[in-house]
């Protein structure tokens, strides 16, 4: 009987076996597990006090189960089934929870855990989800330029090794491009791969660019589902060099300068907004109708007055499309006249002119020696101190650089002109002579004593100043003598004496001769005193006139104050 209910038993546990993989289970239960990670999935049955063994199965496509898994209650001992792809990647816990290691997009299944008894079996079913992350969505075979109006392949954004597949966005500036007919078509592709079984999804763009998308980052983004919900990735910023016609022309003058003159180098350079931007030109210049072709610039060197005008340039393809820059060559003309080295005579006239041709007007100045002079000089009789260094200089204030100066060197030349005076000590016992010479070049003087008496050989000479100096001695003589005075130049040679009486005799000394600064001093206080003298005349008529109004007022007020009595002793009487 024992041997026979042993079979029976079996029999009625295979039974129930077969009986619980055909009834439906509990609710299912899903395990998200990232690409790679360990999937834990616990098993969600209570285990009962009589529990034999517990297995772990997944059912294939078509509902048939594969073990993979089992662990006894009692032996405490765990056996894997021989499934290959499976093999040294599962753990069963003792509380039958089951893990898979390095998870596979292959390890999306239903999995069921089973926990059997002598009596029963009992199922809970987990479902088993794999995300994998992509990769960073990367723009690739991007275009090397756009041209404005034309629909062009922009580039291809790429995001590999993704599970479940996901979605690509464009962006332009941030926003998101739509598809738009003529102007925006983006094609999407995804691949899978049949070994790892992940995706790579591919985008391609194709765009209408403007002149407004200079300098625009263009972006694409991957969106995908992952463990914890849906997430997105997006690329680095691709900016692209836009191609666009030119539609101005702009000429320039170089280097930049406030004003050109005559001896200057320029450069005329221009320019088209187009990019890239022309290279070739045509430049007109000034009462020349055929253009020179060339490249973006054109020199002109040591430029006179003649290239004053109005510049220009163009496309050679669109010579409707011109820009033009005037330019004025600035000038300066001066003519001084006489110029260089003149000799003149004492007294003679010299007219003298500086004459200024200039684009603008032109300032002058005059200067003597190194010293400015308030106005241009005239000579209608000239002095010693007359001659000199003159310099006429002109220049223009706005333009840098553009000055012309010439000099007149003058001589004046004259024979030597001699006065001689004389003057007593005041003690009696000497008396000074004095020569004055008046000359140009500057004479040479010679003294020479006549008659007998004692000479004091000390002589003492002046700066020579504007042609005059003078020769100075002093002499004590006993008796009457003559003084002689030589002064020679290049023109001449002239003499003048003078009668010194004896010391002891007393005569009439003659006074020195006034010297230029003095004379200027004293016709400086004559016109200074001629001025005050002026003044008081001026005040002294003014005050007759107030004075004479005065009286006039006075004269007419008595009168009417004299017919206004009359009046009233006429009035009296007739009453």
């Amino acid at each position: 009987m024992a041997s026979q209910a042993a079979p029976s038993c079996r029999l009625v546990f295979c039974l129930l076996i077969a009986a619980a993989v055909l009834r439906p289970g509990l609710g299912w239960d899903t395990v998200n597990s990232a690409y790679g990670d360990t999937i834990i999935m616990p098993c969600r049955l209570s285990v009962p006090q009589n529990l034999m063994f517990g297995k772990w199965k997944y059912e294939k496509p078509d509902g048939s189960p594969v073990f993979i898994a089992f662990r006894s209650s009692t032996k405490k001992s765990v056996q894997y089934d021989d499934v290959p792809e499976y093999k040294d990647r599962l753990s069963l816990s003792e509380n039958y929870t089951l893990s898979i290691s390095n998870a596979r997009i292959s390890d999306e299944k239903r999995f069921v855990c089973m926990l059997v008894t002598e009596d029963n079996v009992f199922e809970a079913p987990t479902i088993v989800k794999v995300f994998k992350q992509p990769s960073k969505p990367e723009i690739v075979s991007k275009a090397p330029f756009l041209e404005t109006e034309q629909l062009k392949k922009l580039g291809d954004c790429i995001s590999k090794d993704s599970y479940p597949d996901g979605n690509i966005t464009w962006y332009r500036s941030g926003k998101v491009l739509q598809p738009l007919e003529g102007a925006v078509v983006i094609i999407f592709q995804k691949q899978m791969d049949p070994v790892t079984q992940l995706y790579t999804m591919t985008s391609s763009l194709e765009y209408k660019t403007t002149k407004a998308d200079l300098h625009v980052p263009f972006t694409c983004s991957v969106t995908y589902y992952g463990p914890s919900g849906q997430k997105t990735v997006h690329s680095e910023q691709a900016v692209f060099d836009i191609y666009y016609p030119t539609e101005q022309v702009t000429i320039q003058v170089l280097p930049p300068k406030n004003a050109i003159k005559e001896g200057d180098n320029i450069t005329l350079k221009c320019l088209g907004n187009g990019n890239p931007p022309p290279q070739e030109f045509l430049f007109y210049l000034p009462g020349q109708p055929e253009g020179i072709r060339g490249s973006n610039t054109y020199t002109l060197t040591d430029v006179r007055r003649n290239a004053t005008g109005d510049y220009k340039c163009s496309l050679i393809d669109k010579r409707s499309m011109i820009a033009s820059t005037a330019i004025t060559v600035h000038y300066l003309d001066l003519s001084l006249n006489p110029s260089g080295e003149v000799t003149k005579q004492i007294g003679d006239a010299l007219p003298v002119s500086c004459t200024i041709s200039a684009s603008r007007n032109a300032t002058v100045v005059w200067m003597k020696d190194n010293v400015r002079l308030r106005s241009s000089p005239s000579f209608s009789s000239l002095h010693y101190q007359d001659a000199g260094n003159y310099v006429c200089e002109t220049a223009l204030q706005e333009v840098e650089g553009l000055k012309k100066r010439e000099s007149l060197t003058l001589i004046v030349e004259g024979k030597p002109q001699i006065k001689m005076t004389k003057k007593t000590d005041p003690s009696g016992l000497s008396k000074t002579i004095i020569c004055h010479v008046e000359g140009f070049p500057k004479p040479a003087i010679q003294w020479t004593i006549t008659g007998s008496g004692s000479v004091i050989n000390q002589t003492e000479e002046s700066p020579y100043i504007n042609g005059r100096y003078y020769s100075k001695i002093i002499i004590s003589p006993e008796e009457n003598v003559t003084l002689t005075c030589t002064a020679e130049n290049q023109l001449e040679r002239t003499v003048n004496s003078l009668n010194v009486s004896a010391i002891s005799i007393p005569e009439h000394d003659e006074a020195d001769e006034i010297s230029d600064e003095n004379r200027e001093k004293v016709n400086d206080q004559a016109k200074l005193i001629v001025g005050i003298v002026v003044g008081l005349l001026l005040a002294a008529l003014v005050a007759g006139v107030v004075y004479w109004l005065y009286m006039k007022k006075s004269n007419l007020q008595a009168a009417r104050r004299r017919k206004k009595r009359k009046f009233l002793i006429i009035l009296s009487n007739h009453k």
